[in-house]
């Protein structure tokens, strides 16, 4: 794993919402009534090389076995030892929500939504937020680049959920996140001036703008960077495009 070892007691503050929990692995978890819900960090795992340690995707090019047996470390840090699935979906920047189905092709969609306490979601990213919506009935999750913000996957994820309550995960800071004019104008255009500073594109900011005018009443965001933060997290822009990925998990409680 890159970076020095983990110093848990000096572990970053995340945004209100959010608390560590440190166990054999560490994960960052929403306060959420109803719900149990993380956001995986890159450290717990059994992956080497850019993918070290607690890598969550199946799709960069690391070992598939030790991809299944770093998901069993997730499903038992949620309480959910032998979860057969989190849904099959292939990722695309777009902005389909989709019902959990553990059968059938890869669907392309960004988000998942169900109202079965037996099912796990699953949303996956190394700099893209992944973003945990709660009804009152349903849950969703998304993946939102600057792409899917700008289409709306945050607000489908709301109404799919009917969501009260929004969970943004860690993702790429502004800091760190330098654009050119042609991601800058259309972002600019969609969100205001505010999300984008300078040449910096501020995710949070848009998925936060995008929540609250989907509804969302409460919205919490972790503003934690997965490009500062080398060794608690996967960042697809700090590591040349071969990294693992995070994943944000939900269930909803029985």
């Amino acid at each position: 794993m890159t970076g020095t070892p983990l110093n848990v007691d000096r572990l970053p503050n995340p945004g209100a919402g959010f608390v560590w929990k440190v166990a054999d692995t560490l994960v960052l978890v929403p306060e959420a009534d109803t719900v149990t819900a993380v956001f995986t960090t890159r450290v717990g795992g059994a992956s080497d090389g850019p993918f070290a340690t607690w890598n969550m995707s199946y799709a960069v090019g690391d070992v598939q076995e030790t991809v299944a047996s770093n998901r069993d470390l997730a499903n038992d840090a949620i309480g959910r030892a032998g979860a057969a699935s989190w849904g099959r979906t292939r990722q695309v920047h777009g902005t389909d929500v989709v019902p959990w189905a553990a059968e059938g092709d890869l669907r392309p969609a960004d988000g998942l939504w169900t109202d079965d306490p037996g099912h796990v979601l699953g949303a996956f990213g190394a700099d893209c937020l992944p973003v945990l919506l709660k009804g009152p009935e349903r849950i969703a999750t998304a993946h939102a680049g600057w792409r899917g913000l700008i289409a709306g996957v945050v607000e489908a994820g709301a109404r799919a959920a009917s969501a009260t309550d929004a969970w943004i995960g860690p993702g790429i800071r502004p800091c760190c996140y330098e654009v050119g004019e042609d991601v800058a104008a259309p972002f600019r255009e969609r969100f205001g001036a505010a999300a984008v500073p300078g040449c910096q594109a501020d995710l949070w900011f848009a998925a936060e703008a995008a929540a609250g005018a989907a509804g969302v009443e409460r919205v919490h965001c972790a503003r934690l960077c997965t490009s500062c933060h080398a060794d608690l997290f996967f960042s697809h822009r700090r590591d040349g495009g071969v990294t693992g990925r995070q994943a944000g998990l939900a269930w909803l409680d029985s």
